[in-house]
């Protein structure tokens, strides 16, 4: 796919192949990549070496990019910790909120929900080899968590509450308002794995009583190798560092900042935060678009998870009885994705589809189709067609076979 301002982008041509698969990566923007270049040959300072003038142009970039990132989530810039993702930050955010309470005698529980992003999952694992207990609580058919079981959920010993703002399968927007008061009531830090929301919804992190957010780059039109972690300060969330040396980012991360990066995700931060509103409006309709042309086709798919509460560029859809590994060679022309676990000849229905309680014939038939900043009604016009036709194709084949 060519990548071309959204306005330029719009043609009534088929393409020769479609990237839908915009929650697994999107690619950089092109005025990103613009404001980004320079920061690797022509402005190369280290950011922490501000003696001289190379390196003080390179922190006041940084500090830049802060308060960029800063003004997308309603934090200060002080509050913002560069990572290298937000795989790091949600380990950073989990194992040192845990640790820090645990040294203190502040408590060792955590609570968190089955569909949450693995790396939380698996910290919470990790975690359990230090005596910290873990809650994982179950979500509706929906995907959506339950209020009231979340409260019954955090004891008096209960340091963390993680859960994910927008899940990366099936696109659901939790309610993080209501989960953030609620721990704020019970003096529970909360931490929200965010990599999907940032950029798409709207996010004030004083509104909603965050205390821990996660931000990934390659999620929200910049690089992939860069993150960030919200850290609040009043009241203020303490964390253990889990990388040991310089003592970076007022001590919460140590190691040589990546200006370029850096730079480049505050300018797609500031693009969002300008663009998000429109962007809003425009994939609902691509949305709309693509799953009125599937039902057309295929009557009997099964939408995953709950269509009012959900990103406008998600779409996550079951084929009933579908061999999702077939279906995925037939579409060699369209990037999507199962959301699921492929092995040598075999895929498993994810853990995320299962904890909806599907039957298996939909769970294993299921694709993600992502839409973003570069889609076009072209390109879904082409992609539904070539998708409704490897499914007709597969059942005719099914069919053929029984006769």
């Amino acid at each position: 796919m060519t990548v071309t301002s959204t306005s330029d982008s719009m043609t009534a041509e088929a393409p020769t192949a479609v990237y839908l698969d915009y929650q697994a990566t999107t690619p950089v923007d092109p005025r990103v990549v613009d404001v980004m270049l320079p920061w690797f040959s022509e402005r190369f300072g280290n950011a922490h070496s501000s003696q001289h003038a190379f390196g003080a142009q390179a922190a006041l970039a940084v500090e830049v990019a802060r308060g960029q990132v800063a003004e997308l989530i309603g934090a200060q810039a002080r509050e913002i910790i560069f990572t290298s993702g937000a795989t790091e930050s949600n380990n950073l955010a989990i194992k040192g909120a845990a640790r820090f309470a645990r040294r203190h005698g502040k408590g060792d529980h955590i609570v968190t929900f089955e569909t949450e992003h693995k790396c939380v999952l698996e910290s919470c694992v990790a975690l359990a080899d230090e005596g910290v207990r873990t809650t994982v609580l179950k979500v509706g058919a929906d995907g959506l968590v339950d209020l009231e079981a979340l409260a019954e959920a955090i004891e008096d010993d209960t340091v963390l509450v993680s859960a994910m703002a927008v899940n990366n399968e099936i696109g659901v927007v939790q309610q993080i308002a209501e989960i953030g008061r609620l721990c704020r009531e019970r003096g529970v830090l909360f931490h929200t794995d965010a990599a999907q929301a940032a950029g798409k919804i709207p996010l004030d992190v004083e509104a909603m009583s965050i205390d821990l957010m996660s931000v990934s780059g390659h999620k929200l039109y910049a690089p992939k190798g860069v993150g960030v972690l919200y850290i609040r300060r009043r009241p203020r969330a303490r964390l253990l560092a889990e990388i040991a040396g310089g003592g970076q980012e007022r001590g919460a991360r140590s190691g040589t900042l990546a200006v370029p990066l850096i730079v480049a995700l505050g300018v797609a931060c500031e693009i969002a935060s300008q663009e998000m509103a429109q962007e809003h409006g425009r994939l609902i309709e691509l949305r709309r678009s693509m799953l009125d042309q599937l039902q057309k086709k295929v009557p009997d798919l099964v939408v995953n998870g709950d269509m009012e509460q959900r990103i406008a560029g998600n779409l996550n859809i079951g084929f009933p009885d579908i061999d999702v590994l077939a279906l995925m060679r037939a579409l060699d022309d369209v990037a999507i994705s199962t959301g699921s676990a492929c092995t040598s000849e075999s895929v498993e229905p994810s853990y995320v589809l299962q904890a909806l309680g599907l039957p298996r014939s939909v769970s294993a038939g299921s694709i993600r189709i992502g839409i973003g900043r570069f889609t076009t009604q072209s390109e879904i016009d082409y992609a539904a067609r070539r998708i409704a036709e490897a499914v007709a194709a597969q059942r005719g084949g099914q069919e053929a076979a029984a006769q």
